[in-house]
């Protein structure tokens, strides 16, 4: 499952130092606006404890995590929903991704120049959500262009969708974004479809100077406060710390420094499973002599779609599945002793898997 959180934000704000410390890629990093032309795509291990613990107890010949898409996206400017700058290009890369993380820069640095020569990360959000509110509506007008012919012949479907889209357009000329609109599951569909840049959810990531890695500062609170009733996570990272912590060398040492810092762990990890449960996403496990391995699945999915994740033919000839809790592993330590203790389970095709389940299927073609 390729799923992509790109990464946007103004020019020299830190976005691509902070997509070299996630995929341990050196895409340029310069003290000048446009230094990212084209997109950057690294593909990035999910931190999860879990499969840690499950090669400690299972002892597979290889492992295989998680992973996630990040792309590192050029600096939008004023004026990009007209083709300002590199605005077109950004434009469209943006839309292939599932998710946005939005950096802000929170920092004062005189030596790393703004393009809009201050600091204020509120107002840097808002003109990046004004330029990617205006793309919609542009799009959104020429859908409900489109549309009008297609309702004159009395279309229901197409009905609906101009409906749906005129309500869209509302909210997009008052300043919001589709995402704060809310939709019934068959209008979900039709948005979707629609493929509209402000729908995709979106979480900020407040770059901060070392000391405010921990508390945050002014800049952040402003952030927070702005953003209050978006429902929408911000995070802290310091994404100069995080490029000196991937130029250790040993864990020890990066555990020295993060000590130092008063960090658990360091920033980028935290972000990464934020970027997972912005996709709305869950984890299953298969474990095995072979392989433990972490599959990715959107919440709520049935335990044949789960299985269609492997391959298409484990869906088609779905049996059932076998389940072990995730906590019943650990507490008896293997499958034999798990049975013994009759917490095995066999689930049919109507089993919504849940985050953390140990699965085998069984299927027929």
């Amino acid at each position: 499952m390729a799923l992509k959180c790109g990464i946007v934000g103004l020019p020299n704000v830190g976005k691509s130092t902070l997509f070299n410390c996630l995929s341990n890629a050196k895409a340029q990093s310069a003290n000048y606006p446009f230094c990212t032309i084209e997109p950057n795509i690294g593909t990035i291990s999910v931190p999860d404890q879990r499969i840690v613990k499950l090669e400690e107890l299972v002892k597979p010949e290889r492992v295989v995590p998680n992973t996630i898409e990040i792309v590192d996206i050029a600096g939008l400017v004023k004026g990009a929903s007209k083709g300002e700058g590199l605005g077109n290009k950004f434009l469209a890369n943006i839309r292939e991704t599932d998710a946005i993380i939005h950096v802000l820069r929170c920092f004062d640095n005189d030596n790393i120049v703004h393009v809009d020569g201050s600091i204020d990360p509120v107002r840097d959000k808002e003109i990046i959500d004004v330029e990617l509110q205006l793309k919609d509506i542009e799009s959104i007008e020429k859908r409900l262009n489109s549309l009008s012919r297609i309702v004159k012949s009395g279309d229901k479907d197409a009905i609906k969708e101009h409906e749906i889209a005129n309500k869209i357009l509302s909210v997009l000329q008052s300043g919001k974004s589709v995402r704060s609109i809310e939709f019934d599951e068959l209008e979900e569909k039709i948005v979707k479809n629609m493929e509209l840049i402000t729908s995709k959810p979106v979480m900020y990531l407040c770059n901060v100077d070392e000391g405010s890695v921990i508390n945050g500062n002014n800049y952040v609170e402003e952030v927070k406060k702005s953003v209050s009733n978006e429902e929408a996570e911000v995070l802290i990272i310091g994404a100069g710390i995080e490029a000196d912590i991937m130029e250790l060398d040993t864990y020890d040492e990066r555990n020295m420094f993060l000590n130092e810092l008063g960090l658990e762990e360091p920033g980028v990890n935290r972000l990464i499973r934020s970027a997972y449960k912005l996709l709305n996403l869950d984890t299953y496990f298969t474990a095995g002599d072979k392989e433990v391995r972490a599959w990715t699945i959107r919440k709520g999915i049935t335990a044949p779609e789960a299985a269609g994740v492997i391959h298409t033919d484990f869906e088609k000839g779905f049996i059932r599945a076998e389940v072990i809790k995730y906590n019943d592993f650990v507490h008896y330590g293997s499958e034999i002793a798990v049975k013994d203790a009759g917490k095995f389970r066999i689930e049919g095709k109507d089993y919504i898997v849940e985050d953390g389940d140990i699965m085998h299927f069984r299927f027929n073609v």
